[in-house]
């Protein structure tokens, strides 16, 4: 069983990989943050279509956060008082607002600084439809 938690990203986005880069030089929380192309998803009960979409918090225990909730798990995980941010980020009125956000810049991680298209997530489709 690990020790740490898992902070598992998107390794080809350079958004992706620059925020994660920022938050362990300034944030430091307490996880081993690794790109999901080098992770055995499958083990950690993971689809690829969420690791493709969403950032992702994985306990030892098993548990996984992601999204919204993966970032305040990292931010209470970190010293200092980003634990306060992390636990604001988790209340009910500002975690739906932290949702948002989230999704707002996942979807245009694209266009954001370090960005390429490379970093746009495919779309998702419905249950049992192949993309066309």
């Amino acid at each position: 069983m690990r020790e740490r938690p898992l902070l598992v990203y998107d390794g080809d986005c350079g958004f992706c990989t620059s925020a994660v880069r920022f938050g362990e030089r300034r944030v430091r929380p307490r996880c081993e943050p690794v790109p999901w192309q080098f992770t055995d998803l499958d083990a950690l009960g993971v689809t690829t279509d969420r690791a493709e979409h969403e950032v992702l918090w994985v306990t030892p225990a098993g548990t996984v956060y992601g999204g919204a909730r993966a970032v305040a798990k990292a931010l209470l995980s970190a010293p200092g008082a980003w634990p306060l941010l992390g636990a604001l980020m988790m209340l009910r009125p500002l975690r739906w607002a932290a949702d948002g956000l989230y999704r707002l810049v996942a979807a245009n991680r694209h266009r954001l600084p370090g960005g390429t298209p490379a970093c746009a997530a495919p779309p998702r489709t419905p249950r049992g439809r192949t993309p066309s």
